[in-house]
């Protein structure tokens, strides 16, 4: 077992967790290119949107912990039990504080109309919508089955 730093990039786990984020980021941002024609990076470090890297990246890492560890093994379980946290509150939690700060955004709005207050916006696009969750999933266990299959290639 490499216990250097450099073991982490050997290591299958960090990977498919690693490229199971970054494949979701990247895809958010070529949705928002192709609906506005403009290349906007921030996506590549945003919260919420479609689909979701949090649910990708647990996903990713379940599914390579499945496939090399086996799904009946209690570290499968203990994987699936993270993901499933992380993809609840993605949609429920996440969601509820990115609903309310659109809310208090527009209030803001409407009294800045009228008096003077800070223009200062809550970020809305905090958590995800189910269906952005699933998809993020889907990502998730894609890019695991990958990188577990390109590592026993190698």
């Amino acid at each position: 077992m490499d216990n250097s730093i450099l073991g982490l990039f050997k290591n299958v786990y960090f990977w498919a967790a690693f490229l199971g984020w970054t494949t979701a980021q990247c895809v958010k941002m070529l949705i928002s290119y192709y609906r506005t024609r403009n290349l906007d990076l921030s996506y590549l470090v945003s919260t919420g949107g479609m689909p979701s890297a949090h649910s990708a990246m647990v996903c990713g890492l379940a599914t390579a912990v499945g496939l090399v560890q086996r799904f009946d093994s209690p570290v499968f379980m203990l994987s699936v039990a993270f993901a499933m946290i992380t993809m609840f509150d993605a949609s429920t939690v996440r969601r509820a504080a990115g609903l309310q700060a659109r809310l208090l955004n527009q209030m803001i709005e409407e009294l800045f109309k009228e008096h003077r207050f800070s223009e200062k916006k809550l970020a809305e696009l905090l958590g995800h919508t189910r269906l952005e969750v699933f998809m993020g999933m889907i990502v998730g266990v894609l890019v695991g089955v990958i990188v577990v299959s390109l590592a026993t290639i190698t």
